[in-house]
């Protein structure tokens, strides 16, 4: 019996080392792909990992002057910048157009990727096809430096292109101040928005849909089923959990602006002093705190702030997912 055991042993041992073995030779294989893998973990926990210990910032009295270990040094002054913030002549200015623009840009700008992928797919002609989805999603690439400087050239009053047709067409009178009037920026935030991201995130909507089952088009079809009822029935339902999974990182990102296009690179680029009223939203105003006025605690408690909401937002979006259409992120 005690020899039976000491066998059954030392086969287990022999198969855990010929298990290591495998594994240490599966890895020096695919070495290449391990570096590969290693460098982005290595490169998300610097820039993303190490950063959140400066959210203690939020809750102390820290100066730059302290450097990094001012971090950990300072004087700790609780929720005194997040009541400051809450208590600011412009916070509901701030948070209002905040809000505005990220639920504007949800409403208007997600639904068109969708809109998108639905209309390439029923695009029977090859060429056009490739054509199309090229140009609708070649503005993602583009800078949002560049497009802001487009824009200045095509929107100014003065020589502008798009100006200059509105008056050549008589359809009004003098030059509308796209970039200079509050009232026109929210409209300008959202279209531009649509037009740089909802070719890009179509790609998505477009490989759901190209993963259905064609078969069930073709039994639609000899059913008599139009174009429109077999969208309705069948591609839509079909790709209802992409759907979900995007909204709800779309819903989490939206105060950021995320997958409908960035709030923070439009409100800098594209907002000056006279149209701040409806152009400043949470990023900008954290921004101009911290770098332009040094106060880096104040602005990392307005960032907080900005972070949990989109947390409850995440969470909240994938439980009324879950409870409602049964899909979820998690």
């Amino acid at each position: 019996m005690e020899q039976l055991t000491k066998v059954g042993t030392s086969q287990r041992t022999k198969q855990l080392t010929a298990a290591k073995r495998s594994i240490w030779h599966a890895i020096v294989q695919q070495k290449y792909a391990h570096l590969f893998v290693l460098t982005g973990m290595l490169i998300v926990f610097i820039f993303h990992y190490l950063p959140m210990f400066g959210i203690l910032m939020a809750f102390k009295n820290y100066s730059i002057s302290t450097g990094i270990k001012g971090i950990f040094t300072s004087e700790w002054v609780g929720l005194k910048y997040f009541n400051e913030f809450v208590h600011a002549y412009n916070f509901k200015q701030i948070v209002t157009n905040t809000l505005a623009i990220s639920l504007l840009k949800l409403v208007f700008t997600f639904p068109m990727p969708i809109l998108l992928a639905i209309m390439f797919n029923e695009v029977r002609y090859q060429f056009f096809k490739r054509f199309a989805q090229t140009v609708s999603y070649f503005p993602h690439f583009i800078s949002w430096i560049v497009v802001s400087g487009l824009l200045v050239v095509f929107l100014s009053t003065n020589n502008g292109i798009v100006n200059d047709l509105l008056k050549g067409l008589g359809l009004v009178k003098d030059s509308l101040p796209f970039l200079s009037s509050p009232d026109y920026f929210w409209g300008l935030a959202v279209t531009t928005a649509m037009w740089k991201e909802a070719g890009w995130w179509a790609i998505i909507f477009l490989a759901a849909i190209s993963g259905l089952d064609p078969t069930l088009y073709d039994a639609a079809e000899m059913d008599g089923a139009g174009r429109l009822r077999r969208i309705w029935h069948i591609t839509l339902p079909g790709i209802r959990g992409t759907i979900i999974v995007v909204l709800i990182l779309a819903v989490g990102s939206m105060l950021g602006g995320g997958l409908v296009g960035s709030n923070f690179e439009q409100s800098y680029l594209l907002g000056n002093s006279i149209n701040n009223e409806r152009s400043e939203i949470l990023q900008t105003y954290a921004f101009k705190m911290g770098l332009a006025q040094g106060r880096y605690a104040y602005a990392t408690a307005i960032d907080l702030i900005q972070s949990v909401i989109a947390i409850i937002l995440v969470f909240g979006s994938n439980y009324l997912s879950k409870k409602v259409t049964k899909n979820s992120l998690f």
